[in-house]
């Protein structure tokens, strides 16, 4: 166990900083330079790391570079949304070599019949790829709903009108481990990990797409809550007895702040259904009708994100998933609104910014949960 847990250490470091001496691997883990030369050398073979030439000598004998490998191993994520399911493959830096995308029927709604597919596409990549199987890592799945990642149960998915999905009973159809995980928590994680130059330690991600879902950081581990379903706010009331909710309840954030949502009042109030969102905020930039439809949406996004300060007073807040397309129309009067007079918080208190990781935090998180495995 010791001796795994040197391995995932070493690893970790690597991981991180690419390439160090021996010498200060020992130093930056506190460890004895036999330790770090054994369990490197095990490391080498198994092919995670390679030897890269040697250091300038502050003394004695050259130390020796070690060097991480990214594509010593692969790690698929898949990511099930209302619309579509994408599917990529990643090395061990997260470069998405392959994807390929699906979209929803209804049909498709049986979880076996999605199991099916992705399974195809997978088998597909990686004999495309000429891929050796002991080099997945795994396949990791990003998806809506409540998670219970140790019995593998989808629980609850309201957009999908569908409880208790067991992933146990898909392991036959892999070559690989199966790993879960709620969309908005493996976008958190993803954020949190990914980034190299400003991990966050109190951060919640707010994802935004058909639904609305946030995933909570909280001392650089994800915060599930008692009964792990810690972070729906997407369905918390912000409108009392307002539009009926999947759930079972009225007036849900996600009624008014989802990208769903906006479509919905765009649709309504100019009778068309053939255009597209990008199509109504293209025309909100001229369109006074478009404009307020736009402006409400905003108000809505920004009570929500007021509550999430009050509530959980994080360091960090990241807005992500599909709303990212359309940054460029609502950041500035989202900030405005978020930050307006108040007596509990101000800008320097919450940083919020949208995802660095664009559109990929959910599927990055899933492709990540195998990573995780390996690492810690």
């Amino acid at each position: 166990m010791i001796r795994l847990l040197n391995q995932k250490k070493i690893l970790r470091l690597l991981y991180r900083n690419n390439q160090l001496t021996k010498q200060e691997i020992a130093q930056m883990l506190n460890i004895s330079i036999p330790t770090v030369i054994s369990n490197s050398s095990e490391l080498i073979k198994q092919g995670f790391l390679e030897e890269a030439g040697v250091a300038e000598s502050t003394g004695g004998r050259k130390p020796t570079i070690v060097k991480f490998i990214p594509t010593s191993r692969y790690s698929f994520g898949v990511w099930v949304t209302r619309e579509k399911i994408r599917i990529i493959l990643t090395d061990l830096n997260f470069k998405i070599i392959d994807e390929i995308n699906f979209n929803m029927i209804d049909q498709l709604y049986d979880f076996r019949d999605i199991i099916v597919k992705v399974s195809k596409y997978i088998r597909d990549i990686i004999n495309n790829f000429s891929i050796s199987p002991n080099k997945i890592l795994g396949i990791g799945f990003s998806l809506p709903g409540t998670v219970d990642e140790y019995k593998m149960i989808l629980k609850n998915v309201p957009n999908f009108g569908m409880k208790n999905i067991c992933f146990n009973e898909f392991k036959d159809y892999f070559e690989f481990p199966l790993y879960i995980e709620n969309e908005a928590n493996a976008s958190a994680y993803a954020e949190a990990f990914l980034n190299f130059n400003d991990t966050k330690s109190s951060l919640v991600f707010i994802s935004i797409t058909e639904g609305i879902g946030t995933g909570i950081i909280v001392d650089g581990d994800i915060y599930k809550g008692f009964n792990k379903r810690a972070g729906e706010f997407g369905h918390m009331t912000i409108v009392k007895n307002g539009r009926k909710c999947n759930c079972g309840k009225k007036g849900c954030w996600e009624l008014y702040a989802s990208k769903k949502a906006l479509l919905n009042q765009y649709k309504k109030a100019f009778d068309d259904e053939n255009k597209n969102l990008d199509d109504f905020l293209e025309m909100s930039k001229v369109d006074k009708k478009a404009q307020n439809i736009l402006n409400t949406y905003i108000d809505f996004l920004a009570e929500g994100i007021k509550n999430i300060i009050l509530i959980l007073d994080p360091q960090n807040i990241v807005i992500g998933g599909e709303i990212f397309s359309y940054r460029d129309l609502i950041e500035k009067k989202l900030m405005n609104k978020i930050f307006e007079n108040n007596s509990f918080y101000e800008r320097k208190d919450c940083t919020i910014t949208f995802s660095s990781l664009k559109e990929n935090a959910a599927i990055l998180g899933a492709a990540l949960l195998p990573v995780k495995e390996m690492l810690f």
